[in-house]
């Protein structure tokens, strides 16, 4: 199969679908592996490290994209690179399409079939291609919220350890999953005083069993959320509804109750945001604030660490692509239920039920289109 791996063109995005081991396996099952020039730079992997791996180079976007059958990306698709999807290509990579209604009415207008690595699931439950994603911006939320508390970042001047005599910052983790409980170990790892909002109560008994009562564990309700805004220095939304939007978790009018210069990271903002002020923002230009607060959402923080993220997605995702480009698409999926619940759009049809409601379009079953 002849697979294309394009540069990634998002603001300040510098991952690449592929590690040069990753490209060695392919390759070594006689698969046509082409890599754009300098796709892998940012990550610090090399066209000669592509190369050696057997991979072919090109510096034609046009072509790569062209001739492809596989795509592997890291982001969603940029307007231009919708434009050079064809009827016929597979496209496998993060789309998070209920917050992009244009981008899912691209995909469906390319009819090309497209594959989100975010709703693939596992027999042991989870998302196992969006878990390493997860687990580095959960990790990265708290070195963010801890910057932009900074006075000069717009912050209250706040350090989250604290010192002697001096107490540390309240930080609030909206969600215990991935995300969430990344970011709590993070935050509880640095000093801060934590807490946990969650509404599955045998997820808060794992996470103040797996820390022995450090964090604090609360049933999310409206009481609890309100008091999370009144006390807290730093929230971290890390709520996830599986290929959905992100419920609006906390107000324009809540903000009046929070500190001043207290940071609300929103690490949900790439299905919408969790907060109703939430807009994406870029490594660029991180932070704005709005009454007062402070506000990170990055759409793609781990963008920022792109080694590391890069190695991580490529050893999670690595299985999917080999059985995609020994088998295609069709017979990939139907071998493998979880991995076809990945199916987001097939040849004009949208097969991803929360997407198709959030915009109000036909659904159609993936089951009927795989066969």
């Amino acid at each position: 199969m002849k697979i294309a791996v394009p540069k990634e063109i998002k603001n300040h995005e510098y991952r690449v679908a592929l590690t040069p081991s990753g490209a060695r396996e392919l390759v070594g099952r006689g698969h046509d592996v082409v890599v754009q020039t300098a796709a892998g730079e940012g990550a610090g992997f090399s066209d000669a490290d592509f190369e050696a791996a057997g991979a072919r180079l090109e510096a034609d976007v046009a072509r790569l994209w062209g001739d492809a059958e596989l795509i592997l990306k890291v982001k969603e698709p940029q307007a231009e690179e919708v434009a050079r999807l064809t009827r016929g290509q597979t496209l496998f990579t993060y789309l998070h399409l209920a917050a992009e209604e244009a981008l899912t009415k691209g995909l469906l207008d390319s009819g090309a079939t497209c594959i989100a690595y975010e709703t693939i699931t596992a027999a042991e439950g989870g998302l196992p291609l969006l878990a390493p994603m997860s687990t580095v911006a959960g990790r990265m939320a708290v070195q963010a919220g801890a910057h932009s508390l900074e006075k000069a970042q717009g912050g209250a001047g706040v350090l989250l350890p604290g010192v002697p005599g001096v107490a540390p910052a309240k930080v609030t983790v909206i969600g215990g999953g991935v995300v969430g409980e990344n970011a709590a170990r993070m935050a509880l790892g640095l000093g801060a005083e934590v807490t946990v909002l969650d509404k599955s109560i045998p997820r808060l008994e794992t996470l103040d069993d797996r820390y022995q009562g450090r964090m604090k564990t609360v049933f999310s309700t409206a009481d609890a959320l309100e008091e999370a805004v009144r006390e807290s220095d730093l929230i971290i939304g890390a709520v996830l509804v599986p290929g959905a939007a992100a419920p609006k978790l906390i107000t324009r009018d809540m903000l009046s109750d929070m500190k001043p210069g207290s940071v609300l990271v929103d690490v949900a903002i790439d299905q919408g945001g969790c907060f109703e002020t939430s807009k994406p923002t870029t490594h660029a230009e991180p932070t704005y604030v709005v009454d007062g607060v402070v506000h990170y959402c990055v759409a793609n923080m781990p963008g920022a660490v792109a080694r590391t993220s890069t190695q991580a997605l490529t050893n999670a995702t690595l299985p999917f692509v080999l059985s995609l480009a020994d088998k295609g698409w069709q017979k990939a999926l139907a071998d493998d239920d979880h991995f076809a619940a990945g199916l987001n759009v097939h040849d004009g049809k949208l097969t991803y039920r929360a997407v198709a409601e959030a915009f109000g379009l036909e659904h159609v079953e993936a089951a009927t289109l795989i066969g």
